[in-house]
């Protein structure tokens, strides 16, 4: 009897892992430089806002609005413009917004009065509020849906979340060393880089049709953010029962109401109902908004405990995150391989029990320097864990999608991350002044960090257990579920 050949017994070969082309890899380059750099925006300040309130003449309470005047215009406006990306040109939006960054930032850097400078700070959250949605849109219909979006999209939020950490530690460098001013001018020549390179290199995106806008909804989504985010800040500053906390909060949450029910009835939507609905979209959002919320107040709640209890300076404590940022960095480079290979709901609840874990370790922290060991080993194994959770939200919250609808998707992944990135901080500085009353001290401030982290591992805990609860269970990438 003869024997089969080898040929007829030998396994077919697998198809080899798609590659990206050289335009491809010029492209990631030039978007992940420009989200890294809006991501460097959000943190750089923090370091430096008694430097510029020294400089400038801000009055200590009205220091946050450096801060606040930026998050209210990016995370107000982020919806509204992944629209109007759709409608002009995602690469001409994009472009325009790198020029109005650069322009601000050369602004917020010659600033000789506080009016001058929270001017360039809201154009600043409004060119945020355009490049990030048309950024990611840009990137999403770069790259077929499939390992080599998922690639990229990891690479995003792991440079995203990196920069978050790279901001304080810029700030904290550039304070020291030069000038408070430099946290501005450090965006110029990256801004210019960009709009010089983008023309070339990026093509134009846009639906085949133009979509016509919606402005009542718009009116009523961009009040609702701004009011909702004011009021958060107001919490956080003076109390969840104050009148103008309340009203705020109220008030923004009618106007998001309000906008549920213009959506149905308009003849060209800002946000299609039928994307809301699914459910993809809604807890993909949900738990992204739950990985920024925790881990960007994380950051907060350390500050205080490093320069308020162990005694660190603001660069030192700019130094400390650095090891956050290697494990946000290193969960970002395996968050598209744990997507491909495990799906997007395990990836995000495998993350999201890993931040918790790391988190509550952290409820152990005492006022001695030898505590410093256990707070860089948590930030690190938190970081992996939160940048896990991070790129399955972003790959699940823009699958399913025609590329038609992708910066609507995009501009929600973007509004979730901001609104997220601004909740977090009022949020947690209320659970800590609950904590510790009028009480001042290290013993105080160590009692009231415990308190606000022990709240935030659950917060984490509660998104990983809704995602397994309610995201697909077949682990499919483009599931609507």
């Amino acid at each position: 009897m003869s024997t089969p050949s080898t040929a007829s017994v030998t396994a077919p070969p697998r198809n080899p892992p798609p590659r990206m082309t050289g335009r491809q890899k010029l492209v990631l380059v030039l978007l992940l430089g420009a989200q890294f750099m809006i991501a460097v925006d959000f943190s750089i300040l923090n370091v430096a806002l008694p430097a510029v309130g020294e400089g400038l003449g801000f009055s200590l309470g009205h220091l946050q609005w450096i801060a606040t005047s930026f998050a209210l215009a990016a995370a107000g406006f982020t919806l509204l413009f992944g629209r109007v990306a759709d409608l002009v040109g995602r690469k001409r939006l994009f472009v325009g917004g790198m020029v109005v960054l650069g322009l601000s930032s050369a602004l917020g850097g010659l600033a000789t009065s506080p009016q001058v400078l929270l001017t360039a700070r809201v154009l600043q959250g409004l060119a945020t509020a355009a490049v990030t949605p048309a950024g990611l849109a840009l990137l999403t219909t770069a790259f077929k849906e499939g390992p080599l979006r998922e690639r990229a999209l990891g690479l995003n939020g792991a440079l995203m979340s990196a920069g978050f950490t790279a901001g304080a530690i810029l700030g904290g460098l550039l304070t020291d060393l030069l000038s408070w001013r430099w946290a501005f001018f450090v965006n110029v020549p990256v801004a210019v880089l960009v709009v010089a390179l983008a023309p070339s290199v990026i093509s134009e995106s846009r639906p085949a049709e133009r979509p016509r806008l919606d402005l009542p909804g718009a009116a009523a989504v961009t009040g609702g953010l701004l009011l909702l985010v004011h009021g958060l800040t107001q919490a956080g500053e003076s109390g969840w029962t104050t009148p103008t906390t309340l009203t705020a909060l109220l008030a923004g949450a009618a106007l998001l109401i309000a906008f549920w029910f213009i959506e149905k009835r308009a003849a060209a939507p800002l946000v299609p109902v039928h994307i809301l609905r699914r459910r993809s979209v809604i807890w993909g959002n949900v738990t992204g908004l739950i990985a920024f919320v925790t881990e960007t107040s994380l950051v907060f709640l350390l500050t205080l405990y490093l320069q308020e209890v162990l005694g660190y300076s603001p660069l030192a404590t700019g130094l400390a995150f650095g090891v956050l940022g290697a494990g946000t960095v290193i969960g970002g480079l395996l968050g598209g391989r744990a997507v491909g290979r495990f799906g997007n709901r395990r990836t995000i609840v495998l993350g999201g029990v890993v931040q918790a874990a790391a988190t509550l370790s952290l409820v152990a922290l005492g006022t001695s320097g030898g505590w410093i060991a256990l707070l860089l080993a948590a930030t690190f194994v938190g970081g992996v864990g939160n940048m896990l959770m991070i790129v399955g939200f972003m790959v699940t919250a823009t699958s399913g999608l025609p590329d038609t609808e992708q910066g609507l998707a995009t501009g929600l992944v973007t509004m979730t991350q901001q609104v997220g990135i601004t909740m977090g901080i009022p949020v947690m500085s209320a659970v800590v002044t609950a904590r510790t009353g009028a009480a001042t001290g290290p013993g105080a401030v160590l009692s009231g960090v415990s308190a606000a982290v022990l709240v935030n591992a659950a917060l984490v805990l509660a998104g990983a257990l809704l995602a397994g609860a309610f995201l697909s269970r077949s682990g499919s990438r483009t599931s609507a579920g």
